[in-house]
């Protein structure tokens, strides 16, 4: 497994760490590692955890399509709202998101997608609230960025886009075009506005 390492140092500036065209090509090489493993996807599903892991799967899977030619690949939307172990502390009302998934998770291969990992809490809950749907063979992770320093839970990307390391202050930023904004990534400093 192939990964880029990014060190950031507190003090600096917001900086990007992934422009549009490194962005893409990010993209491609999660594509690349996930037709090696799986082949012909027969047997695989591809899920993003909502809101914006849901933008890098179908994103995985367009470009999936396009590499292999195959038919469409099953995709799914998961909404883990109150699987969160934080939701109970939240002062304001929760708002569920939609959950589409409209094929058997029974005796599959899910990739479950999210874009950034950071203290693993997020997939912990993605995937309880994918087990009420039914028993894998197997998952995998697949994220755009690793926060590797900051994990509370023993969760591990199996398909990593870049590595960071960055200490709590910082917040990973990932821009979306389907949010009218251009695909980067940024680190900033978790009190800046943007």
């Amino acid at each position: 497994m192939f990964s880029l390492i990014v060190l950031y140092l507190p003090g600096m500036n917001p900086r990007i760490i992934l422009d549009t065209a490194r962005f893409q090509l990010v993209i491609d090489r999660l594509c690349h590692q996930l037709i090696e493993n799986h082949q012909d996807f027969s047997n695989s599903v591809i899920i993003g955890v909502q809101p914006r892991g849901v933008y890098l799967a179908k994103r995985i899977t367009k470009r999936l399509e396009q590499i292999t030619q195959l038919p469409a690949l099953p995709l799914g939307k998961l909404d883990i709202t109150f699987f969160r172990d934080d939701f109970r502390t939240s002062n304001s009302p929760l708002q569920a998101m939609e959950t589409d998934l409209d094929f058997s998770l029974e005796a599959k291969r899910i990739i479950l997608v999210d874009d950034v990992l950071y203290t693993g809490r997020t997939i912990r809950a993605a995937l309880d609230a994918m087990l009420a749907y039914g028993r894998p063979e197997d998952v995998e992770l697949l994220v755009l960025i690793d926060r590797r320093l900051q994990r509370h839970l023993p969760i591990q990307a199996k398909y990593i886009g870049k590595t960071i390391d960055s200490i709590s202050k910082e917040k990973v930023k990932v821009e979306w075009s389907e949010q009218g904004e251009e695909d980067k990534v940024w680190i900033i400093a978790k009190n800046t506005n943007s």
